[in-house]
């Protein structure tokens, strides 16, 4: 929980200075992004392994989220900031220019070669090599290669009831031990 409440100070105080640059500082969505760099990283690997990779993700599932969070409907203090900070017709814009993006390497030297018993039924949603995308009205994100700490951490929330934007994840992963959960993330990390 501290380390949470860090992250949501020190997103506003990151969110405030970007927010500071004049306009003319620089054109386009781009520049307005760069923010995003300070904690999704500027090649698009985080420095933190708890925040998503994003660059390279699914566009729909990054409108969807953006807009949670402008809503309300998915809530973190940084996000929401972000989110609110964005102009409802920019939020297109700013998903189609991380979804653009490459996808970045990153190497678990912990990951599961085989899948665990569980990986069937996340590929009913998230297609059969995980890329998500076509299931949920396209809003079904990437979860091949993304971080193990952020997937767990995910999984968690959504089965403790703390994240509630997606009540099937919700429901399906209420069901899972922790353990399963943890086997599941080792396992997509290494995609």
């Amino acid at each position: 929980m501290a380390k949470t409440r860090l992250l949501d100070i020190l997103g506003a105080i990151v969110l405030a200075a970007a927010l500071a640059v004049p306009a003319n500082a620089a054109d386009g969505i781009e520049a307005k992004l760069q923010i995003c760099g300070s904690c999704h990283g500027k090649d698009g690997a985080p420095g933190d392994p708890t925040i998503p990779i994003i660059w390279g993700q699914q566009q729909a599932y990054l409108e969807k989220q953006l807009r949670e969070y402008k809503s309300g409907d998915r809530d973190s203090q940084i996000m929401s900031s972000m989110a609110e900070s964005l102009k409802t017709a920019e939020i297109p814009d700013v998903a189609a220019f991380f979804a653009a993006g490459n996808w970045p390497h990153h190497s678990d030297d912990g990951a599961a070669k085989s899948p665990p018993d569980a990986i069937p039924t996340c590929q009913t949603c998230h297609q059969a090599n995980f890329l998500g995308g076509s299931a949920v009205g396209g809003t079904t994100p990437r979860l091949a290669g993304q971080t193990r700490a952020y997937l767990v951490e995910a999984m968690q929330s959504f089965a403790s009831g703390e994240r509630g934007n997606s009540g099937d994840m919700s429901a399906l992963l209420k069901g899972l031990a922790a353990t399963e959960r943890e086997a599941i993330a080792r396992y997509l990390s290494g995609l």
